[in-house]
């Protein structure tokens, strides 16, 4: 018995992702509490979520950049905020790190706290982003949901879900890439793709001056325009904390001390974007 063939997806270009991200910032998958929510295509109405408090998404260039450790440090020098882990349960960055865990709470989410940071973490497999619950509501009232996106950019602007029109809605977005020639390749990709939003990337490596040879030469007009305006930010890596994963321990000064100038450029541009809604 002949086995069934299908033929192979084609693979989705640039052009047609920023179409998509185009659609989202005309408002077409946007959440209207007025309408009932957009079908998924499965006959199961896309799930939204409107939370009371910013929302700042943290989205990696590509796996191992240190995004969920950038995403922890920023709620950490934040007052009164939260991360939101929204990927897979397989691909958690945020296991160890709490000093206690709370247990599981609403539906798909297990939380734990670390100082006065809340952290959310999904406990399911998930296929694709679309899967992704809605995260519970906080403890208490905060100030800050830092969105750890955890999922490829192009699967975020393709795919109509709540966590795409939150990274349409924000007021600036934190885009995480490595000190590398194809960590900065993929950052002028991820700035073309989310052409239109307010975007400031943390590079985790050695300070600028001291990249490696040839870096330099990688940096495409877009980043260095986002350069010019002040919004790369340089992110020291630790090899320890790179090695170990995040655990109970504090993070490193030098980490905090980055993240807080990191999170003053993002609030900069909150100001200047004057009161839009995140």
């Amino acid at each position: 018995m002949s086995a069934t063939q299908t033929a192979p997806r084609a693979a989705i270009s640039v052009d047609e992702l920023k179409r998509a991200w185009q659609a989202v910032q005309a408002g077409q998958f946007r959440t209207d509490p007025s309408r009932r929510p957009k079908d998924t295509g499965n006959g199961k109405p896309a799930p939204t979520w409107d939370p009371d408090e910013d929302v700042l998404p943290v989205i990696g260039c590509g796996g191992n950049t240190g995004a969920s450790t950038v995403a922890l440090a920023i709620a950490t020098v934040a007052d009164s905020a939260r991360v939101v882990e929204c990927c897979t349960v397989t691909a958690t960055g945020l296991a160890a790190a709490a000093t206690a865990e709370l247990g599981r709470v609403g539906s798909g989410w297990t939380r734990g706290t670390r100082d006065n940071v809340t952290l959310e973490r999904g406990t399911d497999v998930l296929l694709g982003i679309d899967e992704v619950p809605p995260p519970p509501p906080p403890i208490s009232p905060l100030g800050l949901t830092v969105l750890d996106i955890g999922w490829e950019l192009g699967q975020v602007l393709a795919t109509p879900c709540w966590i795409g029109e939150h990274v349409h809605r924000a007021r600036a977005v934190v885009v995480v890439t490595s000190a590398t020639v194809p960590g900065l390749r993929r950052l002028e990709g991820a700035l073309a793709l989310l052409e239109g939003a307010n975007v400031v990337a943390a590079v985790v490596g050695p300070r600028r001056k001291k990249w490696a040879r040839g870096i330099d030469h990688t940096m495409g007009a877009l980043t260095r325009a986002l350069e010019g305006n002040g919004h790369l930010i340089d992110i020291p890596e630790d090899r320890d904390l790179a090695s170990r994963g995040l655990d109970t321990r504090p993070l490193p000064p030098a980490l905090t001390t980055a993240t807080t100038h990191l999170l003053r450029r993002v609030q900069a541009k909150n100001h200047r974007e004057g009161d839009s809604s995140c």
